[in-house]
């Protein structure tokens, strides 16, 4: 039998869509992070971040979104940021039972673009 997997461990579509509501809407609430998504299309957002992990994870959806970097170079977003978006990101996992294995391959996926997530505007690639 094979083995089964990030994508299928992680409950698939709905499974990964679940932990992305979750944390979105950790994010939102969160005081210093929630501000940064003021106006922001919301579900646009979930749709993107959904596909972007069930890629990663295997899945057979596709990452089609405007480049991470492009996606966010307006946002001001500091080392501190991204760490308290990973803690959110962890607590969301654990919400749904999550292994610690998987959760941290979920974390990796995202945390392989901090760069481009901390990118300014007047920076260079």
């Amino acid at each position: 039998m094979a083995q089964e997997t990030l994508y299928e461990r992680l409950g698939g579509h709905d499974g990964i869509r679940a932990v992305v509501d979750d944390f979105y809407d950790r994010l939102l609430a969160d005081d210093d992070i929630g501000p940064f998504f003021e106006g922001s299309d919301l579900a646009k957002l979930r749709r993107t971040q959904t596909d972007f992990l069930c890629e990663a994870a295997g899945g057979p959806e596709t990452y089609d979104a405007e480049p991470i970097r492009e996606a966010h170079i307006d946002v001001p977003f500091t080392p501190e940021h991204i760490q308290r978006a990973v803690e959110l990101l962890y607590r969301s996992l654990g919400e749904f039972d999550v292994a610690d294995e998987d959760a941290d391959a979920v974390v990796g996926a995202v945390a392989a673009y901090e760069q481009d997530l901390l990118a300014e505007p007047d920076q260079d690639d």
